[in-house]
């Protein structure tokens, strides 16, 4: 178990380092409200450093210390601390172990538990008062550079997740299934040999060839498809709740004290379900990537 939580806090804080290192990319925003791009606060050497990539050091150095003080020293009878931290962990891999196979859910537990805990905390760091409120401000009072901004709010850091999680998953497919199995799960013929007319046999093997390329084109897309998914989610409910707090600002005298708070609590509710939602999604379909080829009816040997 001790290994286990000391797997899991190496997890976290590789995948920020090596998520961060990608997300010095960023350029500057022209509009009004919330920027499409995360704004430099400083730099080290040439590398800039984003407002973003400060929200997500801080924020995994929060969940690092909050789990090493929750567990402590792992023991055999867990404290409670312990045993909140195990019900997430057996909740991980309860949900991943079916879909990746019984040989890879510990081998993946690693990635799957990292992505979705990191994941999770950066969208709902965004919640919290301050985060793209507090910053430099124009002379309507709206915010034109925000000293703190949500990590997933902005594309790079959205985009060197998906690598990240893609070049995991080229290490697990070669790992343990094999160049041989993922040539004949991508391009194989699938039909039963013995079943099926050898004429319709042969003209199988030009249709899953085909079907084959399809596959390789849609592969090359999922990095593009999980980072803007959780990009345009996670921008998305940042612009909603600036739009609502400004509306709320807009109305006549004492209302524009209490409104902007009246109109976003719901939106904050909303926004609270859509980051543990998008967290789900992003970890199952890292699962669904690795179990499509890697696990090919385990239960049943």
């Amino acid at each position: 178990m001790k290994k286990l939580f000391t797997q899991l806090t190496f997890s976290w804080l590789s995948l920020n380092m090596v998520a961060t290192s990608l997300l010095a990319a960023g350029g500057e925003g022209d509009h009004h409200g919330l920027s499409v791009t995360a704004e430099e606060i400083f730099k080290i050497g040439p590398l800039p450093i984003t407002n973003s990539m400060v929200t997500c050091w801080v924020v995994c150095l929060f969940i690092v210390f909050l789990i090493r003080f929750l567990v402590g020293k792992p023991q055999l009878v867990p404290s409670k601390g312990q045993i909140l931290v195990e019900s997430v962990i057996d909740v991980v891999r309860n949900i991943t172990g079916p879909i990746v196979g019984k040989r890879l859910v510990t081998p993946t537990f690693w990635l799957t538990s990292a992505v979705f805990i990191f994941i999770l905390t950066q969208n709902w760091s965004g919640l919290f008062p301050g985060v793209g409120s507090v910053g430099m401000k124009d002379e309507s009072g709206h915010v034109v550079e925000a000293w703190i901004r949500p990590g997933n709010a902005d594309l790079n850091m959205t985009l060197a997740l998906a690598c990240v999680t893609m070049v995991s998953w080229l290490y697990f497919i070669f790992r343990y299934a094999g160049l041989n199995l993922i040539m004949h799960d991508i391009f194989g013929n699938k039909a039963d040999k013995l079943t099926t007319p050898a004429p319709i046999y042969v003209f199988l093997f030009l249709v899953f060839f085909g079907v084959g390329l399809i596959e390789i084109i849609s592969i090359c897309f999922r990095p593009v498809s999980l980072s803007f998914r959780l990009f345009g989610n996670v921008f998305g409910g940042e612009s909603l709740l600036h739009s609502m707090y400004a509306l709320g600002q807009g109305m006549p005298g004492v209302l524009s004290k209490i409104m902007p708070a009246v109109m976003m609590l719901p939106f904050y509710f909303l926004e609270t379900l859509i980051g543990a939602v998008q967290a789900l999604v992003f970890m199952l379909l890292t699962a669904v990537y690795i179990g499509l080829i890697c696990n090919h009816g385990d239960d049943h040997h």
